[in-house]
């Protein structure tokens, strides 16, 4: 009796129930993909499929015949991208998994196993796809991240010019703020044309430079070696042609944005004025008009926004943010949200997640930047700095601009900057509650100095 009792409870616990009837699982590949269906679906419900379109679309096809809606794979490099893009043009719901999440069963490796694996996963409803915005969101998101790449190759070439420079004992780059500006790249040019006495190099200064001419003739005074201008010759070449490629990319991203305003009218509110000054590698167009129509908002208003960060930021976590229930579930998934591990009734570590979150490394950026303000939020940042150190300011600081990102974009709710005073103020007055509610447990009172309270922070 107390075994059956306990076997009747084991079979009742045992099954799972049907969450997704009509799923399947696709094992990822680089030559082929591994998919299966229910074993009621089909005599064969595990299939083999080449990588190749047409593959693709027998795929597809083969999984409409049988009934199948839904879909899960993982996220396999970057091959998952074309059979996601297939399913989803052919109306499935694709389920993107983190590699993380799937647990596999020990000893039983092999792609096979891998899909139903997946299926059985998703078909009880125990798999969660990951983010994935829109498609003329995606667009914008590939050409901005193939724009970031070709801006670090860009400046791979800068560092070969300046070593080129350098062997020439040329010290440009230490006499220029850089050697990209006006000054550095006429002067470049006019070496790599063949000009190589001080003076005449010197004749390019523009007038806007900080050193002096002479200044810049002595920097200018070097070995040109031939092997040494060849080098300098072919690294301005390259650099050249990156940032031609760089100007193809604006134009792009341009139009996409042009594409995802199509139907969408310019608010009413006229657009605020510029706050940021247009910082290095920005694309050359003005993105804030364009912004301000597709999201009704204008970001840039906030403290450590730029329209650059603002535009990869729409690009990586779209403008649909109700996707995310409320704030909070935004910044988890950013993984800026403490990870708080509890067993026992203990918290064990508040940690937060490990994560290559493209958008929780521009906020991050964005924090550093606003911590030298003198703002609001520049306050937060340098307080928590000093209390518990930068990392943990920094992180903190950028899960508030992730929640304000949020709201603003979820709710429309504009931002206004109350300003450093106004931030070191309330802190000053919890302070003081916090003192006089601890002196008032302990039968005392909190009495002000006058002579202290002149100082500031002052408090006695």
């Amino acid at each position: 009796m107390p075994g059956s009792q306990q076997n009747t409870r084991g079979r009742t616990a045992g099954r799972l129930s049907t969450i997704n009837p009509d799923a399947a699982g696709l094992d990822v590949g680089a030559t082929f993909h591994v998919v299966a269906v229910p074993g009621d679906r089909d005599d064969r419900p595990v299939r083999t499929f080449r990588t190749f379109s047409g593959d693709l679309h027998q795929l597809a096809d083969w999984l409409t015949a049988v009934g199948i809606t839904t879909v899960a794979m993982e996220s396999t490099g970057v091959y998952w991208i074309p059979v996601f893009e297939v399913l989803e043009a052919q109306g499935f719901e694709a389920l993107l998994v983190n590699a993380r999440d799937v647990k596999h069963v020990p000893g039983r490796k092999t792609d096979v196993n891998d899909a139903q694996w997946l299926q059985q996963l998703h078909q009880h409803g125990l798999l969660r796809g990951s983010f994935r915005p829109r498609d003329g969101v995606v667009r914008l998101r590939a050409y901005l991240r193939h724009r970031e790449r070709l801006v670090d190759y860009a400046a791979a070439h800068i560092q070969h010019m300046q070593k080129a420079l350098t062997q020439m004992n040329v010290q440009l780059h230490h006499v220029v703020t850089d050697i990209t500006g006006v000054t550095g790249m006429r002067i470049i040019r006019a070496i790599v044309a063949g000009t190589q006495a001080p003076a005449a190099l010197a004749e390019f200064r523009d007038a806007r430079c900080a050193a002096s001419p002479e200044t810049i003739r002595e920097a200018l005074t070097g070995n040109y070696r031939p092997e040494h201008v060849f080098a300098l010759r072919h690294a301005l070449e390259l650099y050249d042609v990156h940032q031609a490629k760089i100007a193809e990319c604006d134009t792009e991203i341009a139009a996409v944005l042009g594409t995802l305003n199509e139907a969408r009218a310019m608010p009413e509110a006229p657009l605020p004025a510029v706050r940021h000054t247009k910082a290095r590698n920005e694309p050359k167009f003005d993105a804030r008009p364009a912004l301000y129509t597709l999201l009704g908002v204008d970001l840039t208003q906030i403290h450590g926004f730029g329209p650059y960060t603002v535009l990869r930021l729409v690009a990586e976590c779209g403008d649909d943010m109700s996707k995310w229930p409320t704030a909070k579930h935004f910044t988890s998934w950013l993984c800026l949200a403490p990870g708080n591990k509890v067993s026992g009734g203990r918290l064990l570590s508040s940690k937060t997640r490990r994560s290559s979150n493209r958008a929780a490394t521009l906020l991050r950026i964005a924090a550093v930047n606003i911590g030298r303000t003198e703002t609001a939020l520049g306050a937060f940042y340098r307080r928590l700095a000093a209390r518990i150190g930068k990392p943990k300011a920094v992180t903190a600081t950028a899960r508030k601009l992730a929640t304000l990102f949020y709201t603003a974009l979820r709710f429309g709710l504009a931002y206004a900057d109350p300003g450093a005073s106004y931030y070191e103020e309330r802190y000053r007055q919890r302070v003081l509650d916090t003192l006089r509610r601890r002196a008032r447990h302990l039968g005392f009172a909190l009495v002000a100095d006058p002579a202290a309270a002149e100082a500031p922070d002052g408090v006695s």
